[in-house]
Formats: structure tokens, C-alpha cells, sequence
């Protein structure tokens, strides 16, 4: 089961007003969408919002929702927050089934940067996708996606088949793209150029 629990309360009013007149009684306005139901206009207390939304586990996660005495899975898609103060303003969720097919956002981390051979030579890792969008079941989503540097090159190009998925999760796109190459810079082109190597 989700780690988190929202208590919702309905709203009344939509539009800006009903979401100022929400924000003024320290909650958090929002609007539940999907499983071929309208879109319900709900609100969340300020504080216990915050306490999910910190956790780091509640954007991108499967979340349950609940009102009264019913529950109901859903996926936090969208935050917005207050430009100056970065107080969380608004969200979105998704009404999902627990084992329901998604496609979702996760990010890439990569480790061993200190031991990795081609950043050792003077390398750089050129990052070409900070986040992978992925096809798995909605009680399933990976926290991230990590990436070994340790064995790697200059010259080489990192792919998502380098990665290994959990069971069940794909990538959406049906193809082997690149999430990074290592590039050699400018320095160490020029110290391979001033000094000759025997192959062997």
C-alpha cells in the first residue's frame, strides 16, 4: 500500500477565488482528475501537505487518497508553487488502479563519479536526459534510475539499455535512446595530444 495518506476535504468553490478563499484557511487547493470520472475540486490541510510533499515521495508516487471512509489510489502529478515564498499553491492528482499500466517521469542519478575511468582522464559526462519516462504498473514506479560511471570510458554512450529495470517496468519509448555520452574535454584532448601511447 502507498506510504503516504492525503485527507481530503471537497471544495465547494472552483476558479481562482475558491482557491484564494482555500489558501486563506491554511489548505492547499487542488483537483483530482482521471478514471473516467469529472474532476473534483479538493483541498488538503497546509501542514500535513507539506509533511508528504517533503518526504520526497509523494511527486511521481502512488499516493491514497482519503475522504471520510473511502480511499482511493492516485499518482501526484504537478505541484505548483508560490514564486517568491515556493509555498506549494496547487496540485494535481490521478486516480489510478494499484496495478494499473502508467507512464511516468523518473529521474537519472548517476554514481561513481571518483572511480569512473573516463572522468579520471579528464572526461566529461554529458547528461542528455536528467529524467526517463517509463511504462510500469502504478504500485511499481522505480525511485529513480542509477547509473554506474565506473567502467566507463571517454567515448562511450551510456543507453537505456544499460539499465536495469525492475520486473514489470519499461521504457514508454520503443527505442534504445541515450541518457548520456562521456565526452573528452578540451584538456584532455590536448594531453593525449602531447604525448604517443603504444597500443597493445
Amino acid at each position: 500500500m502507498a506510504e503516504i495518506i492525503l485527507n481530503v476535504e471537497l471544495r465547494d468553490r472552483a476558479g481562482t477565488g475558491g482557491s484564494r478563499e482555500t489558501r486563506r484557511q491554511g489548505k492547499v487547493p487542488g483537483v483530482l482528475y482521471g478514471g473516467n470520472k469529472a474532476p473534483v475540486n479538493i483541498a488538503v490541510k497546509g501542514n500535513e501537505f507539506r509533511k508528504a510533499l517533503y518526504t520526497g515521495k509523494l511527486l511521481g508516487h502512488l499516493v491514497t487518497l482519503q475522504h471520510g471512509d473511502e480511499k482511493q489510489s492516485v499518482i501526484a502529478k504537478a505541484v505548483q508553487f508560490h514564486p517568491v515564498t515556493d509555498e506549494p499553491m496547487h496540485f494535481d492528482l490521478y486516480r489510478v488502479d494499484e496495478h494499473q499500466l502508467i507512464k511516468i517521469e523518473v529521474p537519472v542519478h548517476f554514481k561513481n563519479h571518483d572511480i569512473s575511468v573516463g572522468l579520471k582522464k579528464g572526461g566529461t559526462l554529458e547528461v542528455i536526459r536528467h529524467t526517463v519516462e517509463l511504462a510500469c504498473p502504478a504500485d511499481k514506479i522505480p525511485e529513480e534510475l542509477v547509473i554506474d560511471l565506473a567502467s566507463h570510458d571517454i567515448g562511450d554512450v551510456i543507453r537505456i539499455s544499460e539499465v536495469k529495470l525492475p520486473e514489470g517496468v519499461r521504457p514508454a519509448m520503443d527505442r534504445d535512446f541515450v541518457i548520456a555520452n562521456l565526452k573528452a574535454s578540451a584538456a584532455s584532448q590536448s594531453s593525449e595530444g602531447d604525448t604517443t601511447t603504444a597500443e597493445g
